[in-house]
């Protein structure tokens, strides 16, 4: 009888997502694929379907004995395959891969892989340089028990949130660019305050916030400092400012100086307990997520493996 884990061990498992807002969805997937072939590599391939596919698609290639689980997507994507792989029993015989090419490509490109350059994303996996990195993880309860969701880059909570939820349901052609000409526009005159309440560090803060991000790497530029293999988790905490003030906020971002403007209050912490929104939306990695509350968000410290480049061009 074949070990089917034996087999295939030495394969990729492929999950490959179309970039939201291009004309001819599958071309990417043609030249990655040539190369793939150029290269030698062997490999099997699934395409996600829809919003959460790749979670059961990942749990599926990490259950049959896939060693390497590649993602050709975005960060929702990346975040949905994260769970897949590790609510199977052998994840930490999985390695994960990413060839950036989704909307957002935040944790792609804190790692200095760029979206338009597939050849050297598939060069890096091939050359496979793995590192542990830290993932963070929500924990609550629900009618079923306690439920776990775990993330790379941030989870968004008010403002932030909001906007990718706006994104998701309209999901347009040339979604980048809406991306980011609705999150300005939300930025600069979406108005409004949250009720938040939490507790960390044997602190309780009970204050109004606009938006509240715990990054567990770069955050989408919310969490400057942040990295994914310190064992820590950065939190911004962001008040609403008058117009003026949100330009000024919009710019320090841009230079990543966001944790010097006056209305941002900055925490580092390990485990932080939510215990109250005020009805804002929330968004883990590009992803609206409705949790209850109350939920405890931690830092699991070298929970994945992770392929990166041999040679690192990090965010600066």
């Amino acid at each position: 009888m074949f070990d089917l884990h034996k087999i295939n061990r030495h394969r990729w498992g492929i999950i490959y997502s179309p970039k939201a807002g291009v004309m001819k969805p599958m071309k990417r997937w043609n030249e990655i694929r040539d190369y793939l072939v150029a290269k030698g590599v062997e490999y099997d391939f699934l395409e996600s379907e829809n919003f959460g596919s790749a979670e059961r698609q990942a749990r599926m290639f990490a259950d049959n004995g896939y060693e390497t689980i590649v993602v050709v997507g975005g960060d929702g994507v990346l975040q949905d395959a994260l769970n897949g792989i590790l609510s199977s029993k052998r994840a930490d015989k999985v390695t994960l891969g990413i060839i950036p090419n989704g909307v957002a490509n935040d944790f792609a490109s804190y790692w200095g892989l760029q979206a338009g350059d597939y050849k050297t994303a598939i060069d890096c996996i091939i050359a496979r340089r793995v590192r542990k990195v830290d993932v963070g993880c929500c924990s609550y309860n629900t009618e079923y028990g306690e439920e776990k969701r775990y993330f790379l880059n941030a989870l968004n909570i008010g403002l932030s949130a909001h906007i990718v939820e706006l994104v998701n349901r309209k999901r347009p052609f040339f979604a980048k660019l809406v991306y980011h000409i609705v999150g300005l526009y939300y930025m600069l005159f979406y108005r409004q305050n949250f009720s938040m309440r939490f507790k960390l560090n044997n602190q309780v803060v009970d204050q109004k916030f606009m938006m509240l991000c715990i990054g567990n790497s770069y955050g989408y530029g919310l969490t400057p400092s942040s990295v994914p293999y310190n064992g820590w988790l950065d939190v911004s905490a962001i008040r609403m400012p008058k117009l003026f003030g949100m330009l000024e906020g919009l710019l320090m971002l841009i230079h990543r100086k966001i944790l010097n403007y006056e209305l941002v209050t900055p925490f580092r912490t390990s485990e932080i307990l939510i215990e109250s929104l005020g009805n804002a939306p929330l968004a883990i990695d590009a992803r609206s997520f409705k949790p209850t509350l109350p939920m405890i968000v931690t830092v699991e410290p070298e929970k994945l493996n992770l392929i990166i480049p041999s040679r690192i061009n990090k965010r600066t």
